[in-house]
């Protein structure tokens, strides 16, 4: 599983909630040719060569695709939306701060704790 999306998302977490492993059981695995992380059994991010990826409550995907540099996630081109998954745009992985908030919404998403 070593790749560059694997290198690219676990270096995005350590970043964004470094503590993330030692709360959560934490697993990646390869979906689609891109990596899928697991908190927990539930999927909540993935990493592929159309970026990244984060699953988010229907109010936060509604409220992101009123950006224009977010998009909707295809594993293919021509494949079905997944319609729970935001693409997030480089300029808000930058924003530390902005990440780290969808980040922390995406787990209590899937956990259920929102």
């Amino acid at each position: 599983m070593k790749n560059k999306y694997f290198k690219k998302i676990t270096k995005l977490l350590k970043q964004a909630h470094p503590k993330l492993a030692t709360k959560y059981l934490l697993e990646f695995k390869n979906c689609f040719g891109a990596i899928a992380g697991y908190v927990n059994g539930h999927i909540f991010i993935s990493c592929g060569k159309f970026g990244v990826a984060l699953r988010l409550p229907p109010e936060t995907i509604t409220e992101l695709f009123q950006k224009e540099d977010v998009s909707q996630l295809r594993y293919f081109q021509k494949g079905h939306v997944k319609k729970e998954y935001a693409v997030i745009p480089q300029q808000i992985i930058d924003d530390q701060g902005s990440f780290e908030k969808l980040l922390n919404k995406s787990i209590q998403y899937v956990l259920g704790l929102n």
